[in-house]
């Protein structure tokens, strides 16, 4: 399916072509590529047996690598992720498509009834748990329910999943280490979504809400846990949370510290609502003291600028590893801190950002570290 003269950015449907780009575009290394086999054998199955009436709802399409080969079918599209939003609208225009035809819809929206409904296994079987129950209010017993994924991810779990909310559920032989799950609506049983789940943070008793797509979903993570114990002064400073999550750090400034405001940015929609919900929860008019943003990194952030940004930044983007997500938050930061200001991130020890970060700001000093996370701080001269 693949030109041997472009591996990495052109996919090869039939007797057409499509450019493929991981967002952004600019970024995206020369040894990976914006779909997978998985794709690949999904898009195959497709377009092998669906009729020219059918409709389509595709779920966690990481770069529009689905919605781009489907375009023909014009199909409705739900994502947590506003970066794989980017990627789809930057394909569709490098491929000339039209974004109008294509509906994109949040990881917070109901799906509407569907044909077939594709999706792309998730990497959080939570977030995977909460589709099935969106789809199972919606899906018929004609509806085709069809996943894909490596076949590492096709786990036990997983289809013991699709068996307890959709119902009778097969695979497909393997091809290229990946397969097709399918399930068709047996169960008759409509289920509640256990959707958000709570817990109380240590020390303060804050309950926290989580819904299913965020990260660290039932407990404190132990870098967060270690970056709140050396947070600097935020009195009277206006704060960013970049890659906020689910909002602990941001909100514990907010708590913390009176007089200082917090600008909450993920790219994940549930865990931009999660921090929005944790505020207003939690403290006492404490949405007048804070924004929450959806951004690939602070890209779409054009109008803050901020004292201190405090990070805890992610090194996969899906299930590969990368350091490019870190060096654009290292980057945004500096663009986005006022002189003097400060970027404070606590990572794994083993990770590069020392280098990444001495790049751009000239130095940076070590505020802490343990046998597992290292706290780093850079100031902008």
């Amino acid at each position: 399916m693949t030109s041997p003269a472009q591996p990495n950015s052109i996919l090869t449907l039939g007797d057409h072509t499509l450019k493929l780009f991981r967002y952004p575009k600019q970024f995206q290394h020369n040894t990976l590529q914006a779909w997978d086999s998985s794709d690949e054998l999904l898009i195959d199955h497709i377009l092998s047996n669906i009729k020219p009436t059918d409709t389509i709802s595709v779920f966690n399409d990481d770069f529009g690598a689905l919605a781009c080969a489907l375009y023909a079918y014009q199909p409705d599209w739900y994502n947590d992720s506003f970066v794989s939003e980017c990627s789809l609208k930057q394909n569709l225009q490098l491929n000339k498509l039209s974004t109008d035809a294509i509906k994109v819809f949040s990881s917070l929206s109901k799906p509407a009834p569907s044909d077939y409904f594709l999706i792309k296994l998730p990497k959080s079987l939570a977030l995977l748990e909460q589709q099935l129950i969106d789809v199972q209010q919606v899906a018929s017993t004609d509806s085709q329910i069809i996943a894909t994924g490596k076949t590492t991810t096709v786990t036990k779990a997983v289809l013991a999943l699709f068996e307890k909310y959709i119902g009778t559920t097969t695979t497909s032989l393997a091809r290229k280490k990946s397969r097709l799950v399918f399930s068709g609506l047996t169960v008759q049983q409509r289920h509640q979504s256990p959707y958000p789940t709570t817990w109380t943070l240590p020390d303060n008793n804050m309950l926290i809400s989580n819904l299913a797509n965020v990260f660290s979903r039932q407990s404190l993570d132990i870098g967060g846990r270690f970056l709140l114990q050396h947070l600097p002064d935020c009195s009277n400073k206006n704060v960013i949370d970049l890659g906020c999550g689910n909002g602990i750090i941001g909100l514990s400034v907010l708590a913390k510290f009176n007089h200082s405001n917090v600008t909450f940015v993920d790219e994940s929609r549930m865990a931009v609502a999660s921090a929005h919900q944790n505020v207003q929860t939690n403290i006492e008019n404490g949405l007048n003291r804070a924004r929450f943003l959806l951004s690939n990194c602070l890209e779409q952030v054009s109008d803050t600028q901020a004292d201190i940004i405090l990070c805890n930044p992610p090194f996969h983007q899906n299930n590969t590893i990368t350091s490019h997500i870190a060096r654009q938050m290292f980057d945004d930061s500096y663009r986005h801190l006022n002189s003097g200001g400060e970027l404070r991130i606590v990572g794994n020890r083993h990770l590069n950002y020392g280098q990444m970060l001495k790049k751009r700001f000239g130095g940076f000093k070590v505020v802490a570290s343990n046998n597992k996370f290292s706290i780093l701080s850079c100031i902008k001269r």
